[in-house]
């Protein structure tokens, strides 16, 4: 499988689509997830062309973790969460949308589900304050 360098994450990437940013540096980007599964949902990513796990440089995927890490710790906080999921997935066959290689941080409440990927946005109100809260973690 190749690239698509027009996927939606290569678009924020190039700033062609906004996005709530909670983390950037050289290597990676991480924002607010659009269609959260629970609050403080948000995604990280490498900058290089990924198209999934196994396409990736582990260079890459070296620079990507520790602020996979450095984002799930900042938004459990924020969010209040007692833990948190992370998942990736890879290829359409195993649930993957957008051929970009994404981190899902879902902080999670005990007892509270997540919601459903309904295709519907949340409200952007809501994710910049998330994001700001999450931000304001970031060590």
């Amino acid at each position: 499988m190749t690239y698509d360098s027009n996927n939606i994450f290569a678009k924020i990437l190039r700033g062609e689509i906004p996005s709530h940013k909670i983390y950037e540096d050289e290597h990676t980007l991480a924002f607010m997830d659009v269609m959260p599964q629970c609050d403080g949902h948000c995604l990280v990513i490498p900058k290089a062309p990924s198209r999934g796990l196994l396409d990736t440089d582990p260079a890459v995927l070296a620079l990507v973790m520790p602020v996979v890490q450095k984002v799930a710790k900042a938004a459990v906080a924020a969010m209040g969460a007692d833990g948190f999921q992370l998942r990736q997935y890879n290829e359409a066959a195993a649930g993957q949308t957008v051929f970009h290689l994404h981190f899902h941080i879902f902080p999670m409440k005990e007892g509270v589900p997540l919601r459903g990927h309904v295709g519907k946005m949340a409200d952007h109100e809501v994710l910049a304050e998330q994001a700001k809260a999450i931000k304001v973690h970031l060590t």
